[in-house]
């Protein structure tokens, strides 16, 4: 047993020692209560900020006499922010104790009216928002209605501002339900609409509505603060943004005070000269705004009024000059058009695809983790079940013929080794299919059993038996290894996908600018330009415009000249044209080809039938690679047809999805195999050829040879193996050859290679055809191959004939390329591993 360690300490350095504990400890807990003081301070940010907006909406007037903020906000308050909403409603009581025309019992009357309400309608369960300024429009015209009774003050003139001071409740409402999200920054979405930065604007100009009257030195406060905002949202935004702020708050500024109508203007034309410079940076924007209100005050006000208004400007100069730049960020990221939105939109796309990525690279390894368990339930299970069934076997056997026998005893349990060993033995003879005699059978086995026919009988009807069920073990687990197979196949496929969406997800927004630049230059507008890849030999952009169908400027200019900035061919690979006038058409541009394949295909069935046994396919697989494919079923009619056509199909298909050539023909070869329990097979000759290299890979699964004609040679490519469907495990050979400009591959089913008959050296005999053919059309050399051999058995169609063509020629694109000077090319980003 471990002794415990000790620790010894002597007396004052035991002091010292909890001296120092004790002061770590209160040091942590002052620092725990400061951060829980921190915390709660940011929590309540926002509560402290809605009561402070609260008292500046109960203090604000419009039009000398009319109050109709107060109701809007502590109903829009109430449905958002309901813990706010009571703090709110005394802030606004109290703010009206300040107003220019005190009326703090005539808010309290409306705030409650809309407060009962709203319980009125929460107890029927139908209080929602869209009821808001409904409400608030029946609250403040009761209330107002109600102190004109009193008053006795019922003109036309007084009920139809009434009227009116009810119908901005509502509208202000409405505004408030877009605005206080914003604001309080709750919305979550990555841009504002344009109603909604318009209702930010109308609640901020109201806010400084709140603030008329107060000033200091000469200066107003409702200037300073709406000259601030203005440059916020001038540099944030633009000219646009700066020129609709200062229009906003003008105009609210003046209904405040009739004396301010001049602001309007002035604000207005100092947003758009602030917007227009806000390239050169804060100095520039603050020079701008400066300006605009000068020249303004020049022409309309006195010299007093000239110098108050600079120094309002300068004051909000100087508050916007030590504004953090990450808060104008923040406000230039909701704004749609800006640098900082487009960059938010990249980064949150970005992420989404990142998050998708991880979840489809998720997906593939739980994929791949079924294949292994699946391949290794299937190999663990074969060599201890086989065991278990013979085991079962014997004993069946046993029980059947040995049960009623009078020496069982002695045979199982006084001499079981022995009995169990000639049992076994007994089972070479079972196995091979023969019954041996009497007379035939070993002497240790006779003398050893008194019924040995017997036995032997019962020991091949157990075994018949015995193999069926074999069989259809075998049949579950080649079914598990197929499902296995495929679920590797999905798990690559799948990985192979989060790769490309990785390598989508590269901030691509720099060469967006630098194609858009380089189009504007040559005088074309473009709408947008979209970078999907730009992977060499990959490439894909998607471009947005205006240009009418007939002038082609995408085939003619666009393309030649990003041939040029990317430093290889593109074309132009899909046009998608808007059903209304007016709307951007969409063009795809991608990577063209280096080399082009054209194809030809002749073919007859057995006896001049109309269906053949064979099947055959050209296709664009969509990555790059052109397949020609060729299948001839066992026999000839119906049922060989759509045996050879259900093999190309799925192969077909599992090539698409982006599938491995060799596990690609396994599942065809297994489905095969499952599909029927009749002895059904196909063979399958397949050419891959890379459309940018002319790298050429053969899959040939019991099919006959194909050839390559280059000038006068022919190579033949051949290979050795069964078709699919007959054996479960089948070896794939992958033959790739590289072809030239001009090479001609010729493929063809047995019924075209075994014309000559088995006298002939075939491969010989049809090289010596293929090189008497003098055309070079794919579609003619099939049609005169086929000839030949029709004509070699006198006209007789002994056997499905198919032939395949395909002529690799080098792409020549439609428009040359040209330079344009000042436009360089860029760099690619590197692709993700």
């Amino acid at each position: 047993m471990r002794e415990k360690s000790k620790l010894v300490m002597f007396p004052g350095v035991q002091q010292a020692s909890t001296a120092a504990v004790q002061n770590a400890v209160r040091k942590g807990r002052e620092w725990a209560a400061g951060r829980k003081l921190v915390q709660m301070v940011a929590a309540k940010k926002w509560t402290i900020l809605l009561v402070a907006v609260g008292f500046l909406l109960g203090r604000a007037v419009i039009l000398e006499s009319l109050m109709p903020f107060a109701a809007a906000y502590f109903a829009v308050l109430y449905f958002l922010r309901r813990e706010v909403s009571f703090w709110a409603g005394l802030a606004l009581v109290a703010g009206s104790f300040f107003a220019p025309v005190p009326s703090p019992a005539w808010i309290a009357m409306e705030l409650a009216v809309v407060f009962w309400m709203i319980k009125g309608l929460e107890s029927y369960e139908k209080a929602e928002l869209s009821f808001a300024p409904l409400l608030v429009f029946t609250s403040t015209l009761l209330v107002k209605l109600f102190g004109a009774v009193l008053a006795n003050m019922l003109g036309w003139y007084d009920l139809m501002m009434i009227a009116v001071e009810a119908a901005l409740s509502f509208v202000l409402t409405l505004v408030f339900v877009q605005a206080i999200p914003v604001l309080t920054m709750t919305k979550k979405s990555s841009g504002l609409r344009n109603e909604e930065i318009i209702c930010l604007m109308i609640l901020m100009a109201s806010i400084m509505t709140g603030t008329v009257g107060w000033g200091i030195y000469g200066m107003s406060a409702e200037h300073v603060m709406s000259r601030y905002m203005l440059l916020l949202f001038a540099f944030a935004g633009g000219a646009p943004l700066g020129a609709s702020v200062g229009v906003v708050a003008g105009l609210i500024l003046s209904l405040a005070d009739f004396n301010a109508i001049v602001q309007m203007s002035l604000l207005a034309f100092a947003g758009l000269l602030a917007g227009l410079m806000r390239d050169g940076g804060k100095m520039a924007v603050s020079f701008g705004m400066l300006l605009g209100t000068s020249i303004l005050s020049i022409y309309i006000g006195s010299q007093s009024d000239v110098m108050a208004s600079t120094y309002e400007s300068l004051v909000a100069a100087t508050l916007f000059l030590l504004t953090p730049r990450l808060m104008i960020r923040t406000i230039s990221r909701y704004v749609p058009g800006t640098q900082e939105h487009v960059k938010s939109q990249h980064e949150y796309a970005r992420r989404v695809r990142q998050v998708t990525a991880e979840r489809v690279e998720q997906f593939s390894e739980v994929f791949r983790q079924l294949s292994k368990s699946f391949g290794e339930f299937n190999g663990a299970v074969e060599a201890v079940k086989r065991e278990e069934e013979f085991n079962h076997f014997m004993n069946a056997v046993a029980e059947k013929s040995c049960q009623s026998c009078h020496r069982r005893s002695m045979c199982w349990d006084a001499k079981f080794y022995q009995t169990y060993k000639l049992m076994t033995e007994m089972m070479t003879s079972v196995e091979e299919g023969r019954k041996p005699t009497s007379k035939e059978m070993p002497k240790s086995w006779t003398s050893h059993c008194v019924k040995p026919q017997q036995v032997l009988g019962v020991m091949a009807q157990q075994y018949e038996l015995y193999k069926n069920d074999r069989h259809w073990k075998k049949q579950i687990i080649d079914s598990r290894q197929l499902v296995a197979d495929q679920l590797s196949g999905v798990s690559q496929v799948m990985e192979d996908l989060a790769k490309e969406i990785k390598r989508e997800g590269q901030t691509l927004h720099l060469q967006e600018e630098q194609i858009r630049e380089a189009l504007e230059g040559l005088g074309l507008s473009i709408q947008s330009i979209d970078i999907i890849s730009l992977e060499e030999g990959n490439v894909e952009i998607e471009v947005y415009h205006l240009f009418a169908r007939g002038y082609d400027e995408c085939r003619k200019i666009i393309a030649p000249l990003l041939t040029d900035i990317l430093g290889e061919n593109i074309a132009v690979k899909a046009e998608r044209y808007p059903e209304r006038h007016g709307e951007p058409a969409l063009v795809t541009f991608g990577s063209a080809k280096e080399f082009e394949v054209e194809t030809g295909i002749a073919g007859l069935a057995k006896g001049g039938d109309l269906l053949s046994g064979d099947s055959f396919s050209t296709v664009e697989l969509g990555n790059g690679k052109f397949a020609v494919a060729i299948s001839d079923g066992m026999g000839n009619g119906e049922r060989a047809r759509l045996e050879s056509s259900t093999a190309l199909t799925i192969l077909q298909q599992l090539l698409q999805s982006g599938m491995d050539e060799r596990l690609a023909i396994k599942s065809v070869n297994s489905v095969l195999l499952l599909r029927s329990p009749d002895e059904v097979f196909a063979t399958v000759d397949v050419a891959l050829i890379d459309m940018y290299t002319a790298k050429t890979t053969f899959l040939k699964i019991g099919s006959t040879p194909s050839f390559i004609k280059r000038g006068t040679e022919v190579i033949p490519v051949t290979a050795n193996n069964l078709p699919v469907g007959i054996l479960q495990d089948i070896d794939v050979d992958l033959i790739t050859m590289q072809l030239l400009p001009g090479d001609t591959l010729i493929m063809m089913t047995d019924g075209i290679y075994d014309a000559p008959g088995h006298a002939v050296n075939k491969e010989m005999w049809m090289k010596r055809i293929i090189q008497e053919i003098s055309v070079t059309e794919p579609q003619a050399i099939a049609d005169a191959l086929l000839d030949k051999v029709v004509r070699y058995h006198e006209g007789a169609i002994v056997d499905d004939m198919t032939v395949v063509v395909a002529r690799v020629e080098r792409h020549q694109p439609e428009w040359a390329t040209f330079r344009w000077t000042g436009i360089p090319r860029f760099e690619r980003p590197r692709t993700v591993s």
